[in-house]
């Protein structure tokens, strides 16, 4: 049998950023949430917000350390399956990377340990101060791992010597232009989805019968979040959208079904895209409403797929789906947002039983939001692993495809049993949802959130 190391070594490299990106979109929310609520406490004194932090901090812990594990592997693979890629962008690629490991993850990792174990160790303006540091140090690390890939997907500032990539303007690589788009987009999401994930544990905590000053204060935290991000999210990947037709329009043309170039493109709620005959079966669409949205004219004529050799076309099916996925659970969140923005106006959010039900269901809503919203980003650059420059094909290493299976089947064999422990212990924590240090079988109120997090460990 015949393993082609090519899609055996994009499918790893796709499995394992799957499960990586889900952690840094957690963190990302919940660092920023936790220095929120200690400052919350430290200005207000009410116990409450303290409590918050201590459950959610330990949540963090565990997020915050899957997410170094399954990062680590990623860079592994640049070497192991992309030698090539590797070898050619380094010198660009390689100072992006390595300026986040500089200026974010020794930061984060520095001033994690003091969040955990430092709380009866330090005063608590320091402590407040470690919070802080850690939630900026994940948006750092979001600005190089962003600019990274954003130049991948809009190359510039960079020349060809002897068959490798290099900068030519520090500047342009780092601010190309699909980059600040991108950053607020993602950072965006990350915090939808800490908020969708917050407001499900407090609806669960309501749906259980067990309410408390704790839940409503997180319910309605989430709340605003959701209700205020959500329709500027659809702002953001407005804005994403047009950079990304302007300078990658294949990859527009494929999320929006568009094969043939013509004014007044329509905007296609649903069809079955097939390649093969480049067209789309059971096609609804709203007439104009596709030229309108991405031109500000309906009857602008936009670039179909056809104006495109077919070798340079992105696999269409993947990238016109992953689109409407994302597109689809914005709107929901949108409309939770509101729901929920109404139940808190009346004074009926801990009341509001059928809401909490659609709560918990959004849950991990933002997730999968996230990981369509890649997938027509990165299905959508294909075949090119930077856009227009460097195809796929000719980035991979020389390496037996039967090799690359092998270590494929470990990853999903190691990722299943690893993470689905850690994701139990998460999901256990926020069942027993933020109640008292002291309730948890501790010694008093003052027991470090490290302290409860080795106890619960046992547990799993």
């Amino acid at each position: 049998m015949e393993f082609d190391a090519l899609l055996l070594s994009r499918l790893q490299f796709a499995f394992t950023i799957a499960f990586h990106i889900i952690f840094p979109s957690f963190t990302i929310g919940l660092a920023s949430f936790l220095a929120v609520l200690e400052g919350l406490f430290l200005f207000t004194k009410r116990e409450a917000f303290r409590t918050l932090y201590r459950f959610w901090v330990k949540i963090f812990a565990l997020a915050f350390g899957m997410g170094v594990v399954s990062g680590v592997v990623m860079s592994y693979q640049f070497g192991t399956n992309w030698s090539v890629f590797a070898d050619q962008t380094g010198s660009v690629l390689g100072p992006l990377l390595g300026y986040e490991v500089l200026t974010a993850f020794f930061l984060e990792a520095s001033f994690l340990g003091i969040m955990l174990f430092g709380w009866k160790l330090v005063g608590p303006r320091l402590h407040f101060a470690s919070s802080v540091i850690v939630a900026l140090g994940t948006l750092v690390s979001a600005f190089w791992i962003l600019s990274a890939n954003s130049w991948m997907q809009t190359p510039q500032g960079f020349a060809i010597e002897d068959g490798r990539f290099v900068a030519t303007s520090w500047m342009e690589v780092i601010f190309n232009p699909s980059f600040p788009s991108r950053l607020m987009h993602m950072v965006a999401a990350a915090y939808l989805s800490t908020a969708l994930v917050v407001l499900a544990a407090a609806a669960w905590q309501w749906i259980r019968n067990r309410p408390g000053e704790e839940v409503a204060i997180m319910a309605r935290m989430a709340i605003l979040t959701i209700a205020l991000l959500a329709p500027a999210q659809l702002i953001i990947g407005h804005e994403s959208g047009r950079i990304a037709h302007e300078y990658q329009p294949a990859k527009v043309a494929a999320m929006e079904g568009w094969w043939e170039t013509r004014a007044g493109q329509p905007t296609i709620l649903f069809a079955i895209p097939d390649q093969e005959n480049e067209t789309n079966h059971f096609e609804i669409g709203i007439p104009g409403a596709g030229s309108w949205v991405v031109a500000g004219d309906s009857a602008a004529e936009l670039e179909g797929l056809n104006e495109f050799a077919a070798e340079d076309r992105p696999p269409v099916f993947i990238t016109f789906w992953a689109f409407r996925v994302m597109v689809g659970l914005g709107m929901l969140m949108i409309a939770l947002g509101f729901w929920g923005a109404w139940t808190w106006w009346r004074g009926t959010t801990d009341r509001a039983r059928v809401m909490h039900w659609a709560a918990l269901v959004m849950g991990p809503a933002g997730f999968i939001a996230v990981l369509a919203g890649w997938i027509t980003a990165e299905v959508g650059r294909q075949p090119y692993v930077v856009y227009g420059v460097l195809r796929t094909a000719d980035a991979v290493s020389p390496v037996d495809g039967a090799q690359v299976a092998l270590s494929l089947l470990v990853f999903i064999v190691t990722y299943a049993i690893v993470f689905s422990a850690g994701a139990l212990f998460i999901l256990r924590l926020i069942n027993r949802g933020p109640v008292e240090e002291g309730d948890e079988g501790h010694d008093g109120g003052d027991s470090a959130p490290g302290d409860a997090l080795a106890a619960g460990a046992k547990e799993v």
